[in-house]
């Protein structure tokens, strides 16, 4: 699974390049054909605002649009008025890197400081000239929207679905793990291991759902993400009920009744299940374990203290899973559950 991980990232990163290399070109041919000076600019700015998402380019082209106009009083104000070029571009980075972060807008600084090292230059505030720097920064922002519209959002929703059926596969193959150790057989798979490889894969999904709900403007994108937190969630509980197992010195009678319950439990780590029966008979267990005589041994008292502490464990395990699910608006259900 981490070398597909690794081919759809080196794809990612492909298709990036290829988006930046023809959005920089088209940029700078563009602006040829409005006889623009310093053209190569629009290029620039076109590669520096072609992000990753298009939320993030659109918010980034809005505070580019923005501060073109803040870094063209700056440059008038300080440029026309200082004789020494090295002390007015000095001031003028200053105060534009000042107010950008003031902003909350850092990612414009680089663009704005071409800007400003264009009038510095030439040292010409015409509205000719001005006009020249504002074409230069529509064109580049304009084709970095373009380029990113070209996004395989339907590719991606299928990816984030088939990470999603492999995650539950996982989770029922490490509780089918566990139900054999508490029922006094030979472990085939390393539990620990396994945990650890599906938090690993689990953190790049969230990484690909943040991505996704950045490239759609689709209703509700943020489902993906709650999703594999939520998965996140329980492998945390489950390295809790590992750690908790591991203790066990001697495997009491009660472990075969939780082994049992395992079994049937994992059935459900499903997208669309709501644990809520699982939850029950759950309880029922707790109660059952109540009214069992008390251990006779030190030993016997410890395992079973271990045992009562992997049952909270699985009732965690459950709960995150109904938190996920009550917070899903009958909307999300609908257009989610909809489509499996």
């Amino acid at each position: 699974m981490n070398s597909i991980i690794e081919r759809i990232k080196k794809k990612k990163l492909i298709l990036k390049a290829v988006k930046i290399a023809l959005g920089s070109s088209a940029a700078i041919y563009i602006a040829l054909l409005f006889h623009l000076d310093y053209e190569i600019s629009a290029g620039t700015i076109a590669l520096l605002t072609i992000v990753t998402t298009k939320w993030a380019t659109v918010k980034l082209s809005f505070a580019r649009v923005t501060t073109m106009f803040l870094t063209i009083l700056l440059a008038w104000t300080i440029f026309w008025h200082l004789d020494n070029e090295w002390i007015a571009f000095g001031i003028f980075v200053f105060l534009l890197v000042i107010i950008s972060e003031m902003l909350g807008w850092g990612a414009t600084i680089s663009v704005n400081a071409v800007i400003g090292a264009h009038f510095l230059t030439r040292l010409e505030f015409t509205w000719q000239f001005i006009r020249n720097e504002i074409m230069l920064v529509i064109i580049g922002i304009t084709i970095a929207i373009i380029v990113n519209l070209f996004h395989n959002n339907g590719k991606s929703r299928k990816e984030l679905v088939e990470h999603m059926r492999h995650v539950e596969m996982q989770l029922q193959s490490i509780l089918g793990e566990v139900a054999v150790y508490l029922s006094r057989e030979t472990m085939q798979r390393n539990v620990w291991d396994d945990i650890c490889g599906l938090e690993e894969q689990i953190k790049q999904y969230v990484i690909d759902a943040c991505e996704y709900q950045d490239n759609t403007f689709s209703s509700h994108p943020g489902y993906y993400i709650d999703y594999f937190e939520m998965r996140m969630q329980q492998c945390m509980i489950l390295h809790n009920l590992h750690y908790e197992m591991k203790k066990i010195r001697n495997m009491p009678k009660q472990a075969q009744i939780i082994a049992e319950y395992i079994l049937y439990m994992k059935d459900y780590v499903v997208e669309t299940n709501s644990p809520v029966k699982q939850i029950n008979r759950l309880q029922n267990i707790f109660e059952d374990m109540q009214k069992e005589p008390l251990p006779v041994s030190r030993t016997e008292f410890e395992s079973r203290a271990v045992l009562y502490h992997i049952l909270m464990d699985l009732e965690d395990f459950l709960i995150a899973k109904k938190r996920f699910v009550e917070n899903l608006s009958e909307v999300r259900k609908n257009i989610y559950w909809r489509k499996i």
